[in-house]
């Protein structure tokens, strides 16, 4: 029992000195190496969050092509919604994704709609999720082979467990809360979103949150470069602007939940923040009621 210890204890310690604070943690992210290894598995499925029209100009062979509108539930009077369990159910048996499964996740985004599918499986306990540092431009820059060929998969009989976990969700009461509260309130658009200059589709009226203060998502990557995720120590400088501590909780949103989705990823598994929710209906939602008070 003592060498298994010893051995572990070893292991952990190479682990710890092989990295260095301008590392990025790889709980769910990973780079291509891992991605390429993870990749050759039988349990593991790549999906491709791209627009269909990218995807069908190249895609990895047998990667599975998923789209925002794949994981909204259309049945609100408003757009971005999360997928029901029903709905995600149906559409993973149809695509032959296995609970056992491993989902490769990649977009051309800078991860925020990767982000957003990795938050929507964590409210239904799915977590065998990892999701590729960069996304397509590290597909690009691995010259990894692409193809035109349909992918084909059998279908399966897919279904999450019983249980949800609300770890990182906030629902508009909840969001309404804490603006009567004074709660910490991040909001992740650009500055002419969060200062009412433009209205983007979906949207029903210009505006932000009240007491919600301003950091864009994309600050958390290299937006014009390679989109992949900035260091631990820039990431610990940039979210320092927030005021908060690791404890605290913060409630993100952006327009339709997806960029603020990145933005919780980033807080909780990259920098270790405990407590931070992510407003599902975002603007639109809020923007939909404040609508109708002004009917």
């Amino acid at each position: 029992m003592n060498s298994k210890i010893n051995i572990l204890g070893i292991a952990i310690l190479l682990l710890m000195a092989s990295c260095t604070k301008n590392e990025v943690p790889k709980a769910y992210l990973i780079g291509i190496e891992a991605f390429k290894e993870l990749s050759r598995k039988n349990t593991v499925k790549i999906i491709d969050f791209r627009k269909l029209e990218a995807y069908n100009k190249g895609h990895i062979k047998n990667s599975i092509h998923i789209w925002r509108t794949d994981i909204e539930d259309r049945s609100f009077p408003y757009g971005g919604m999360k997928a029901s369990k029903k709905q995600l159910e149906t559409l993973f048996s149809k695509l032959g994704i296995e609970k056992e499964d491993t989902l490769l996740i990649f977009d051309d985004k800078g991860l925020s709609d990767a982000a957003r599918l990795w938050w929507v499986l964590q409210y239904y306990n799915f977590t065998n999720v990892m999701l590729l540092d960069g996304g397509f431009s590290t597909v690009k820059s691995a010259e990894i082979p692409l193809t035109i060929e349909k992918s084909i998969h059998p279908a399966t009989n897919f279904s999450f467990s019983s249980e949800i976990n609300t770890t990182y969700f906030a629902s508009k009461r909840q969001l309404e809360k804490a603006v009567e509260n004074g709660a910490i309130i991040l909001d992740t658009r650009t500055t002419d979103e969060y200062l009412g200059n433009i209205l983007k589709k979906g949207a029903f009226v210009k505006g932000k949150i009240p007491n919600s203060q301003l950091l864009d998502w994309a600050s958390a990557i290299n937006y014009s470069g390679d989109k992949k995720t900035k260091t631990v120590i820039a990431l610990e400088k940039i979210y320092s602007k927030i005021g908060a501590k690791k404890n605290d909780t913060i409630y993100v949103y952006c327009h339709s939940g997806v960029r603020s989705a990145h933005t919780t990823f980033v807080l909780t598994q990259l920098l270790g923040y405990k407590h931070v929710l992510n407003y599902d209906g975002s603007w639109i939602e809020w923007s939909y009621y404040q609508e109708k008070l002004l009917q």
